[in-house]
């Protein structure tokens, strides 16, 4: 009996020592292997107050957002592709006549503008204005106009002389430096029409002038045009229209070139012309010593009647032809031989001061 008793003591222990033993073993195995689920879903959390900042703060990029799934990617528009941004140059007079619109001319073809000549092309609306300028650049005339123009921010639209922008370079690149548009006025004025003129001297008036003022600027010029004394060679407006140049008449002049031109007859000139057609290409010159005296109130006058300027701008420029690039060098006396295109800087450099 002892020993049966034993026996069933015996069974008993061991059943209770395999039981605890299982316990321990799964109930370790769950603790390495239950995930921290909430401790990690609480870390990655922010508080609400930080959350909203995060929402409202649009300058907010230290977040990474997570991969798209493919549905997504599909969805989502391309990105556009930056355009760089042209800083606008602020105008310091807040009353300025400025400018209103900006059109840009395709040349293609040769058109004209002006209705003393040309009548096809009607641009401008009531109480529009070009400004244009013939025959500089010159010494303080000119820059007399562009202070003129500077002070009211507007544009206009310059027609040089090839002599005169060899003669003042750094003039018309001033022109150019602020903004307005330059175009070409033959080589030396000469009237295309003449009746010694041949259709070749012509020509060679014409692309002389264009090989200087690109010499002049340093850069193409526009492919805009005014005939010297508004003489149109039948010739030349057929040729322009194989060199895709725009050519200019006006329908308003000055008469600032005559005898007896004061700054207070300009502006009358203009303005009762003007009041009577409502809108026009103006001619003008900054050749001139009257009309850079006339400009500041010429332009107030215009500002006050409530006309509005529009500037004209070429789709492309005019690439001057070889052959007159090198006449123009050759009769310059300026040596073409070297080929040397270093930057100033990388040949001449100051060592000492």
């Amino acid at each position: 009996m002892r020993n049966a008793l034993g026996l069933m003591l015996a069974s008993v222990v061991a059943a209770v020592v395999i039981a605890a033993g299982g316990w321990f073993y799964y109930s370790a195995r769950a603790d390495q292997g239950a995930p921290k689920t909430t401790a990690a879903r609480a870390a990655d959390q922010l508080p609400a107050q930080a959350k909203l900042a995060a929402k409202d703060d649009v300058e907010t990029t230290a977040a990474i957002a997570a991969k798209p799934t493919a549905v997504a990617q599909a969805a989502a528009p391309a990105p556009a592709p930056a355009m760089p941004v042209q800083p606008k140059q602020a105008c310091a007079n807040p009353n300025a006549l400025g400018v209103a619109r900006v059109v840009e001319i395709d040349t293609t073809g040769g058109p004209g503008f002006g209705f003393d000549h040309f009548k096809q092309f009607d641009f401008l609306t009531d109480k529009e204005v070009v400004l244009t300028f013939d025959d500089g650049p010159w010494p303080v005339n000119t820059p007399a106009v562009l202070k003129a123009l500077a002070d009211e921010c507007t544009k206009g639209l310059f027609f040089s002389v090839g002599k005169h922008a060899t003669y003042h370079p750094e003039i018309l690149r001033q022109v150019l430096a602020q903004g307005h548009t330059v175009g070409t006025h033959t080589w030396s004025h000469v009237n295309l029409n003449g009746k010694k003129m041949t259709e070749q001297q012509a020509k060679d008036e014409v692309e002389k002038g264009i090989s200087a003022v690109k010499f002049a600027l340093g850069t193409n010029p526009a492919p805009f045009f005014r005939f010297p004394q508004l003489q149109h060679n039948p010739a030349i407006v057929s040729y322009f229209g194989t060199r895709n140049v725009a050519m200019f008449s006006t329908d308003i002049d000055s008469f600032d070139f005559r005898k007896g031109a004061t700054p207070e007859k300009i502006i009358e000139t203009v303005m009762t012309r003007l009041d009577k057609l409502g809108k026009g290409i103006i001619l003008m010159h900054d050749f001139q010593k009257h009309t850079g005296e006339a400009m500041p109130a010429l332009l107030a006058r215009l500002k006050a009647g409530g006309y509005k300027v529009v500037q004209m701008k070429a789709k492309t420029t005019l690439q001057s032809l070889p052959e007159y690039d090198e006449a123009l060098m050759k009769d310059m006396k300026v040596p073409t031989a070297s080929t040397n295109t270093r930057p100033i800087s990388s040949v001449v450099q100051t060592v000492s001061q």
